[in-house]
This record gives structure tokens, sequence and C-alpha cells, in this order.
């Protein structure tokens, strides 16, 4: 049998954790396509079915996850290597995980969480899934519920608020319309918000997030958006009220063996201080006409 490389490895780890081909897309800069022909080489070369396909996503099969599981001990044994060997350089890597906003607020204040007198790389992956750090996958993360993982250290970021928004001054037809993304990408709450009430009226459909706040702003429709979102951004206006079924708690989180490491503790706590400086503005409290 031909042996099997370890990049066909770290595709189907990153299919595996984003779920879908779309997500590993983004994660890896390949095209859904060839990240979907490289699994089925992957398979063809194992002989076994790894995962079940479906409209909703890909789906590790019984298979699929006995090799997970052991691919994630290889793939932290190797970014500690890697880690192990750019510290003899002189330089290191910090892998921050966010979701679209969250990462959005990150590059707004870019300044605050890497400057070019720190000695690292801020490696930076964007997913709406849940921050994993149990195997060295990311050494810092942003989640949206929280973490009952005993290995994980935690620290509570506020409160994130979210309501519809269109482009400011619309027209009253705007209110019929909505826009949303994919069901097989819409795996938070506010992103199937539309899908769940307003499924009828939906106008465009996009298969990331981040394309909702450039739809709105072009008139496009409504979006359900994170206040601190909308409510800076001076093209677009609430819709209505906050939307408080959707309101969560944000934590930032890091493992217990690494957070003490200075480069992942600088991180971390400048990001901690980011969210607790912007926490009235993530927590729905709109700003002054003057920011």
């Amino acid at each position: 049998m031909k042996d099997i490389s370890w990049d066909a490895y770290q595709i189907f780890l990153t299919v595996a954790r984003h779920g879908g081909l779309t997500g590993a897309a983004q994660a890896s800069g390949l095209s859904p396509a060839t990240v979907g022909r490289r699994v089925l080489d992957l398979e063809q070369g194992i002989g076994r079915q790894l995962f079940s396909r479906s409209q909703t996503g890909y789906r590790l099969t019984v298979d699929g996850q006995a090799l997970f599981e052991q691919l994630q001990g290889m793939d932290a044994v190797v970014r500690k290597v890697e880690t192990w060997r750019q510290e003899a350089h002189g330089s290191s890597v910090v892998r921050l995980m966010a979701g679209t906003w969250g990462t959005w607020l990150i590059c707004e204040n870019i300044q605050a969480i890497r400057s070019d007198r720190d000695g690292f790389r801020l490696d930076m992956s964007v997913s709406e899934r849940r921050a994993t750090l149990a195997h060295r996958e990311h050494d810092i993360g942003i989640r949206a519920v929280v973490p009952d993982e005993p290995y994980l250290a935690r620290r509570h970021g506020g409160e994130v608020a979210y309501a519809a928004y269109r482009q400011r001054n619309a027209p009253d037809g705007l209110a019929t319309s909505w826009l949303a993304v994919s069901d097989e990408d819409a795996i938070s709450p506010y992103l199937r918000w539309p899908h769940e009430n307003a499924g009828a009226s939906i106008a465009v459909i996009v298969s990331r997030p981040r394309s909702l706040l450039d739809l709105a702003r072009a008139g496009a429709g409504q979006a359900v958006l994170p206040c601190f979102v909308g409510d800076l951004d001076p093209g677009l206006e609430r819709a209505g009220d906050e939307l408080k079924t959707l309101r969560h708690a944000q934590w930032v989180v890091t493992n217990n063996e690494d957070r003490h490491r200075r480069d992942i503790r600088t991180v971390s706590e400048r990001l901690f201080r980011l969210l607790k400086s912007h926490a009235d503005l993530i927590a729905g409290k709109r700003p002054s006409r003057s920011v």
C-alpha cells in the first residue's frame, strides 16, 4: 500500500474539526473541491470510509472517530516539537482560535494583542466551532459557553448581545428581507435565528458570516449581528430590540499546562483586557455618536 503523508492526515483532522468542507477550506487555504478530493484519496488509501456525508456537513464514522482519536495525539506531539524548534531560533507561535466576530474585533485592535516588539508569531484560526485545546490544536480560544473540561483554565470575558441590523434609513420594504448563512454553516444560535424565525423571508444566503455585514451595509436585507459590530457601523441601524434569547457569556480559555508559558500568558492577558475594555459595547450598550 502506498505510504500516506502526514499532510493527508492533517487535512482529515481539519475536516473533522470543522465538520465540513467549507470550514476546512477556510482553515487550510485550499478550495472545498481540493479538500474533498484529498479526503476521498485518504479513504481509498486506507480502505475505510471515514466520514458520512450529508447536506449538513461531514460526520465521522466509527472508523473515522477511531482514526481521529489516534491522530490527535500525534498532532499534539508534532506541534510541541515545532514549538520547541522555533523557540530554539528565538521565536514561537501562539495559536488563537475565535469566531468570526471575535476575530473581527481582534483584527480591528491588533496592536493591543501583538506589536512589532513581540518575539512570537500569532496564528489566528476563524471558526464558529468550539475551540479545542486538549491536544494543543490551539493555545488560546474564545468560547461562547462555560468550559467544563478540567484541563482548561478560563476567564469570564463578559456578555455578548445580538440584534437585527439593516442599512441606515433603509426603505420599509427591507423589513421583510433577511440575510442568512447556509444551513450547513449555521452552527451558532445567532446564525440559526433567521432560519428558525424568518425562513420564508430569507433573500440571500452566504457561506461565511462575515458576508452578512457587507450585505446589510449594501441594503440587501436585515442580518443578525453582535451588537458591538452593528452598533459601531455608521451605515447600519438596529431593526428592533436586542434579541435577548441569543445573549450569552464568553470565556477566554487556555490549557492549564500551557497558560504560564510567557507568550501564551501575554496574548491571553491582552485578549482579556481587550474584551473588558469593550465590555459595554459587546453587552449591547449603544455607543455615543462620537465613538
